[in-house]
């Protein structure tokens, strides 16, 4: 039998062939072989498949995504057009990136620059994920994606948009940008192609063309025009960006409240800072865009100027008059952020927790711990104020700071109600929303416990037994968070559901390192809130954030801490990363894994005789360690009566405080799932993500 030879893609196929002459196989090719037939190295695949996804009010959108995904249709690939209406990111945008898609996103801007009703939940979502430093910023590293959005720009202020916000989020998050965002405006007089059909089919030529070197594995090279500080392409190695794209598009370290994304801006915006940067000479046609430009450098420096002279008439009325707490830079920070704030000192955010449970599934720690239900839970604060600068700090200290109240004081009466408001309204945002549970939707509207420590320092509010007595008034449980440096104000405290004293080091020294406290005598007061909480009869709670590399090595003292203030609980976390600032030097190596957490605990526990470990929720990296009086039998009862605590309350209000009640008058049984050892871990069998999870297998015990 005779070989004949044939080269395909740089391979040598051989076949069978009466009429060649015999060709003896080279050793190569017969390592290759397999049972007489050449086995061809699998070819790589780099792009599997395109979803375009479009946001549409008349139709237009859609329309465009029709016509792109018939234009698709010759390159074979696998083609999806999605409704962002019937899309729900929280489940389903994680997967893109292994799924090697290409996401191609179609938005139009409607009335007042928010997105058409059928992209208003994944806008926000998208908008929330973005800014919340829970996801991180390599949330959605690996999916790559393109914008086109559809505006008009006679609503210049407003003009596209949702397609700016939209590739501005996803680039936030980490995703990679294949191609410069394209825009369409309605405005033919304004229209770079003359309609917004025009401009949409340019920029479907152009990621068709990118579409198809993605398919060949091609990779962008830098044209050297990169904006702001050197081209890295060289050194990372990786997918360089498009040209009007910064390098520092797939770099992990970026700030939330960073401007736009360099890549984000379109070719006009590049073309007239291009001009501005180098040609000497001026073509008469860019003038225009060139006036424009310097007429906004002149309206930023005014409105800067502005802003410096109303700091300075604040610092020379403030001898006379206190100043509201949150000024207007810490509004636009923290409301970018997602809060809701209330009056000149306090807020209200929705809890990730709180949109989990919603939607069907599982609670937080705390829902694991003490029954709470996460998505009848109202995070708030009186003050967002606080006398520490932990280098864990979620908010990155953009809160104020004070070792005393001296701002202006707003009465509990507004706080309370004004909290509630914009809960509900906050919540009222998810009616309808892919995977929400009717009956937990309804549930939701009805506060029944609230968190008070949201950021800052609740206990400096100089009402707030007051607050707290509302509270209780409206049937809503208590759990109020201190940073142990006001041991007066614990001391004077009414009863709360639950007291909480951080207790984020066991010495001085480690004290000052992570909490960075204002107070000379922090070390003091710190101490002398223990003790404060010994004298406590409700339930109170230690909690100890471990940061690996700065505190995980001080169990002794740890329990000598313990001996100090006697705690109900210890609730025992591992810290979580908030992403690089320049207020704290903490990095994704200082994060413990959970196996680490479980032996920490496990350690401390052997030398603190009077506590067992009762409960884990694996998910936050979390465990507790109660007091065996908590332990009837062989059953832990680390879960709250919510309804008698309400009775004990309304008792203890009734006799003027005369009549007392301890925690155990309020415990109630801890449920199987939430114990430590269970194979659960901390999972509630109800929640859909644990039954999808646990469809074919279970997860192991402890």
């Amino acid at each position: 039998m005779k070989l004949g030879e044939l080269k395909l893609d740089g391979y040598c196929v051989y076949f069978k062939n009466k009429n060649s002459p015999e060709k003896t196989t080279p050793k190569a090719s017969q390592n290759l072989m397999t049972n007489g037939y050449i086995s061809h190295p699998k070819k790589e695949v780099f792009v599997s498949g395109v979803k375009i996804f479009y946001g549409s009010q008349t139709g237009t959108a859609k329309g465009f995504a029709t016509i792109l995904a018939e234009a698709l249709s010759s390159l074979n690939l696998p083609v999806a057009m999605i409704n962002l209406k019937d899309y729900d990111p929280d489940d389903c945008l994680i997967e893109e990136v292994t799924s090697k898609n290409v996401c191609a996103f179609l938005v139009a801007t409607y009335t007042d620059g928010q997105p058409p009703e059928s992209a208003a939940w994944f806008c926000k979502w998208l908008e929330e994920a973005a800014n919340d430093f829970r996801f991180g910023k390599t949330y959605l590293k690996g999916m790559r994606y393109a914008v086109f959005g559809l505006g008009n720009s006679v609503y210049l202020s407003h003009f596209n948009t949702v397609g700016k916000n939209v590739d501005k989020w996803l680039w936030m998050l980490g995703a990679h940008r294949v191609m410069t965002r394209g825009e369409g405006d309605g405005n033919v007089v304004k229209s770079k192609h003359g309609s917004v059909e025009a401009d949409f089919t340019a920029w479907k030529t152009k990621f068709i063309s990118r579409l198809q070197a993605l398919r060949k594995g091609e990779r962008k090279h830098c044209g050297g025009n990169c904006k702001k500080g050197k081209c890295e392409s060289n050194q990372r190695g990786s997918e360089v960006a498009e040209p009007g794209s910064h390098v520092q598009e797939e770099l992990p370290h970026r700030d939330a409240e960073d401007e736009e994304p360099f890549g984000s801006t379109n070719e006009e915006e590049s073309d007239t800072e291009d001009h501005l940067s180098s040609n000497p000479v001026i073509d008469v046609e860019d003038l225009g865009k060139i006036m424009d430009h310097v007429k906004k450098e002149k309206r930023e420096k005014e409105q800067l100027e502005g802003e410096t002279s109303a700091i300075r008439s604040t610092v020379k009325s403030e001898a006379s008059e206190r100043r509201a707490m949150i000024t207007p830079a810490l509004r636009e920070a923290l409301t970018k952020q997602g809060y809701q704030l209330i009056g000149s000192h306090s807020g209200v955010k929705l809890c990730r927790w709180t949109k989990s449970m919603l939607r069907g599934r599982g609670g937080c720690y705390k829902h694991t711990f003490y029954g709470i239900e996460s998505h009848r839970c109202m995070e708030t604060t009186p003050s967002l104020a606080c006398a520490n600068k932990c280098v864990f700090c979620w908010r990155h200290h953009t809160n104020p700071v004070g070792t005393e109240w001296r701002w202006k004081m707003d009465q509990p009466e507004m706080i309370l109600k004004e909290a509630i408001e914009n809960h509900q309204n906050m919540i009222k945002q998810f009616k309808g929303v892919p995977g929400v549970k009717e009956e937990r939707f309804e549930e939701g509207m009805t506060v029944k416990h609230c968190a008070l420590s949201l950021v800052g320092e609740p206990i400096m509010y100089p009402e707030i037994n007051k607050f707290l007595k509302l509270l209780h008034e409206c049937k809503i449980s208590s759990f109020l968070v201190t940073n142990a440096q006001f041991p007066a104000e614990i001391r004077d405290l009414k009863p709360v559901t639950q007291l909480y004293v951080s207790v984020d080091a066991s010495t001085k020294d480690s004290l000052k390192k992570i909490d960075r406290p204002l107070f000379r005598d922090f070390w003091q007061r710190f101490l002398d809130s223990l003790k404060a909480l010994a004298a406590k009869q409700q339930r109170t709670v230690y909690r100890l954030t471990l940061v690996k590399a700065w505190n995980v090595d001080e169990l002794q003292a740890y329990a000598e801490l313990v001996s100090l203030g006697n705690p109900d609980f210890i609730e025992v976390k591992g810290v979580t990363y908030c992403g690089e600032s320049s207020a704290s030097s903490l990095t994704m190596a200082n994060v413990p894994w959970h196996e680490e957490v479980v032996r920490f605990v496990c350690e401390l526990v052997d030398l603190i005789p009077d506590y067992e470990v009762a409960c884990e929720h694996e998910h936050s990296n979390c465990l507790l360690i109660a007091h065996k009086k908590f332990k009837i039998g062989r059953e832990w009862w680390t879960w709250i009566d919510y309804s008698r605590f309400q009775e004990l309350i309304q008792e203890y209000e009734d006799s003027g405080g005369s009549k007392t009640f301890s925690a155990k008058d309020y415990m109630a049984k801890t449920p199987h799932w939430a114990l430590f050892g269970a194979n659960e871990r901390g999972f509630d069998p109800k929640d859909t993500r644990y039954q999808r999870k646990n469809k074919s297998k279970d997860i192991s015990g402890c």
